[in-house]
């Protein structure tokens, strides 16, 4: 069963022995973060801050921020599971062509069916509307940093339509509080609410659910292509339809078992200075000019819980949902890439800035063929570095693929700089969203890649002589 909304999912972590109540009172402002980034790079749990000075609404935070805790959201045992669930229902090798194919797809289709987002009337997330005077500050959004422009929403499933097509899209993307009224809408150059913001007319409506459940949060983050709806994927990770209400002042659609959700507009007119934050890639990210949302109404549980992650030099809490990521989409990029053994993204590379992927070479070049072939794969093409190995190299182990990289390339001949997109924080870069990437080919070389020499064997031991050792292990007194 799936988890119905966030208080299921607290009960579980509870349960699981993975979540601390913290009596003790607590400031919203660096206070809460500073604890929160402790216990994420301690291996810890998920916090509930339940006496939050100045507020009656507790604070979650470090809900995902562990392999355990990032299963136990997904109800998976293994991350790859979620992958190899996903890709079932797309590989295009189990396309329906004659009757009996179509007869044999229907389980699969009925199954997709069920879970495609269904209306309801109200719901939990509605229980108070605050819509004659709604207002921010009974809310209790965390300041992270010092440096920080003032409080930011770090966890909202921000809801937008395409003015043209009426396709959904979900993001998350942060929002700085201006005032009781106003906030700033981070969106990203390359994101889909950012299109969606440009192909407006006038004013459009915006909706931000704060608190659902661990597999609709999840699918906010995905970088999903822009015709297909979030609220589906989320369905098909949690095996069950999110169950979605109208908004009190617009026609867009929420979850209706949210905790709190934020409805307004936003005007393609208006911008604001929004920043600086302290961002997931360890730096602040500086003050720029964003969209503003203006606040319309609030609604809310009665006792709602406020989500929210701090984010900054890695590992955070994001680090899990993007392994996860990673995870889930690694079966997908083997359909247009099948050469593919495995991908890695670093923590320390913040997903963006370093894929390590291992391939089963087949002709020469073919490790610049797949850089090329990632570059052009959607939000792939903000990756700042790409290292490709042979299909023997674990790209998990670090050490391994760093000893690799470090004796098996020549700088003229195996490294790529390409220009291309950049992410939108990356501050190396010489201009906004723009500069180079690297490719760094360290697969063995191959004679007609014009390498004259002979390409040395690594040492290793022979298998015999291991598993004579492994046998008599105990016997050496070690």
């Amino acid at each position: 069963m799936a988890y119905r909304d966030l208080a299921d999912f607290i009960k579980k972590l509870e349960e699981k022995g993975l979540l601390k109540r913290i009596a003790a009172e607590v400031d919203p402002y660096l206070e809460i973060a500073e604890i929160s980034d402790r216990v994420v790079k301690s291996g810890g749990p998920a916090l509930l801050f339940e006496n939050v000075r100045g507020y009656d609404i507790p604070v979650l935070t470090n809900t995902f921020g562990s392999r355990d805790r990032m299963l136990l959201a997904l109800e998976r045992d293994s991350l790859d599971d979620l992958g190899e669930e996903v890709v079932s229902f797309i590989q295009p090798g189990d396309m329906p062509v004659g009757l009996l194919d179509k007869l044999r797809a229907l389980p699969k289709l009925a199954r997709l069916a069920s879970y495609v987002p269904r209306t309801v009337r109200g719901g939990p997330c509605q229980e108070v509307v605050e819509r004659n005077n709604p207002s921010l500050a009974g809310i209790p959004i965390l300041t992270t940093w010092p440096g920080d422009a003032g409080p930011f929403v770090t966890l909202p499933l921000v809801f937008t339509k395409d003015p043209e097509s009426g396709q959904r899209n979900v993001g998350m993307y942060r929002m700085q509080v201006f005032d009781s009224r106003t906030m700033g809408m981070h969106w990203h150059i390359h994101k889909d609410g950012a299109r969606h913001y440009r192909k407006a007319a006038g004013k459009m409506p915006v909706a931000v659910a704060i608190g659902c459940d661990p597999a609709t949060v999840f699918a906010a983050t995905l970088p999903l292509p822009p015709d297909v709806d979030e609220m589906l994927a989320a369905g098909l990770i949690r095996r069950e339809a999110v169950e979605m209400t109208r908004c009190v002042t617009s026609d867009l659609e929420v979850p209706a078992q949210a905790e709190i959700v934020l409805e307004g507009w936003v005007d393609p007119g208006e911008v604001r200075t929004e920043g600086p934050f302290g961002d997931h890639n360890g730096y602040y990210s500086p003050a720029d000019e964003y969209p503003v949302f203006h606040l319309s109404c609030v609604t809310r549980r009665r006792r709602p819980v406020y989500m929210a992650t701090v984010v900054g030099r890695p590992p955070m809490e994001d680090a899990f949902l993007g392994k996860a990521t990673e995870r889930l989409f690694l079966p997908l990029m083997r359909i247009l890439l099948p050469e593919i053994v495995d991908v890695n993204m670093p923590f320390e590379g913040v997903f963006h800035n370093m894929v390590l992927v291992s391939i089963k070479k087949s002709y020469p070049g073919h490790a610049r063929k797949v850089m090329y072939g990632l570059w052009g794969m959607g939000l792939m093409m903000l990756a700042k570095m790409i290292v490709v190995v042979d299909a023997d190299v674990d790209v998990q182990n670090l050490s391994e693929v760093a000893w690799r990289v470090l004796g098996n390339i020549d700088a003229r001949r195996d490294l790529v700089v390409a220009e291309g997109p950049v992410d939108a924080l990356d501050h190396a870069a010489p201009l906004p969203h723009l500069g180079a990437k690297l490719g760094v080919d360290a697969t063995r070389k191959w004679a007609a890649e014009g390498y004259a020499r002979e390409w040395p064997e690594a040492i290793a031991m022979s298998p015999g002589v291991v598993e004579l050792v492994d046998r008599k292990w105990s016997g050496y007194g070690l």
